[in-house]
């Protein structure tokens, strides 16, 4: 499995030089014109010298010339300015990244496990109330979008309940973090908050994070529903589980140890493609809740035509799929021993 591992880790650069080849394709159908605002800072008296611009970045020079400046400046963090922050496309990835993790990691474990755990609920109980539940609330899950889902949860927790309020702090917790005395290591404060033993700002942090996090998770953890009832409902069929059963072993070992398993790998399959619409999601759900992340800053990026941020998100995305791909494929070999990662 090692060398498999490190085969895939040495096929990363390969895949994203290609994705970054196709990026400047499509970016070869902009004039230079539009291209040049990369290289241009808030200073809008740049825009005046364009000319002089367009020739000192090399827009005017041969395609493989222009290439091969533009991936001199991707190896070495130059990724252009975002011109809708007024920052460097690297800092803006940096500033908004741990807002965006913190959901996401909130959201993958319910969205899995939880997914996981009532797929095989609901084929052990097949058409029985806990079935019809179970499938009633993923048929849910799957047709409702998460802007409308999010909206819902706004009116209700926060506009009616008065429960929490939009963002990601309250107004005492924004100010407890920009007090003395409180120190930021990560940007997610949820991890910073226990660092600096600020029990308070953890809380508030949490109690922020459950209703974008479930808006999240609701339509992807559907979605593992379905496909792990329908494959757990297989499996049971299986020869090898009437033999389990046959030989007298206890029914949560032939579920856990004999079918589970087995009926996993279709899910796994599915995993990296969630992991994707996970990323994607957030885009809407950032909007909805007013947290400044990587989808709060495209979406800003996309309406004002910032280009090099749009870019920027576009690798970062690719870039946590080709990742995600590859531990999926060593889950392979974890849940079915008989697989081979050769």
């Amino acid at each position: 499995m090692l060398a498999y591992i490190i085969r895939r880790l040495l096929m990363l650069p390969v895949v994203v030089f290609f994705a970054t080849l196709l990026l400047f394709a499509v970016l070869q159908l902009l004039p230079p014109s539009v291209r040049v605002a990369a290289f241009v800072s808030e200073n809008l008296n740049q825009i005046r010298f364009m000319d002089e611009l367009i020739h000192a970045h090399g827009l005017d020079q041969p395609v493989w010339e222009q290439w091969y400046t533009w991936m001199g400046g991707l190896l070495t963090g130059n990724w252009g300015f975002s011109k809708s922050v007024s920052m460097s496309v690297t800092d803006a990835l940096v500033g908004f990244l741990p807002a965006t993790l913190e959901i996401t990691a909130m959201s993958i474990l319910p969205t899995v496990l939880g997914g996981l755990w009532l797929g095989v609920l609901s084929a052990k109980h097949q058409n029985r109330p806990v079935d019809q539940a179970t499938r009633l609330t993923s048929i849910v899950g799957w047709s409702l979008p998460n802007f409308v889902l999010g909206l819902f949860l706004l009116m209700i927790f926060f506009g009616y309940l008065g429960w929490v309020s939009d963002g990601r702090l309250s107004v005492q917790g924004t100010l407890a973090v920009r007090g003395a005395g409180y120190v930021s290591y990560t940007g997610m404060y949820t991890v910073d908050s226990l660092i600096n033993g600020r029990l308070d700002i953890f809380w508030d942090a949490f109690k922020h994070l459950i209703l974008p996090a479930f808006t999240l998770a609701f339509v992807q953890w559907a979605i593992i529903v379905r496909v792990m009832r329908s494959s757990m409902l297989n499996t049971l069929r299986e020869d090898y589980v009437t033999t389990a059963r046959a030989k007298g072993l206890n029914e949560s070992v032939v579920i856990n140890k004999h079918a589970k398993r087995n009926a996993m790998i279709p899910v796994l399959t599915l995993t990296g493609l969630l992991i994707a619409g996970l990323i994607n999601g957030v885009v809407v759900t950032e909007i909805i809740f007013n947290i400044k992340g990587i989808g709060y800053w495209f979406v800003r990026a996309a309406t004002q035509l910032d280009i090099p941020a749009v870019l920027g998100f576009t690798l970062f995305n690719g870039l946590v799929i080709v990742v995600a791909n590859l531990v999926v494929d060593v889950m392979y070999s974890i849940v079915d021993p008989r697989i081979r990662l050769d």
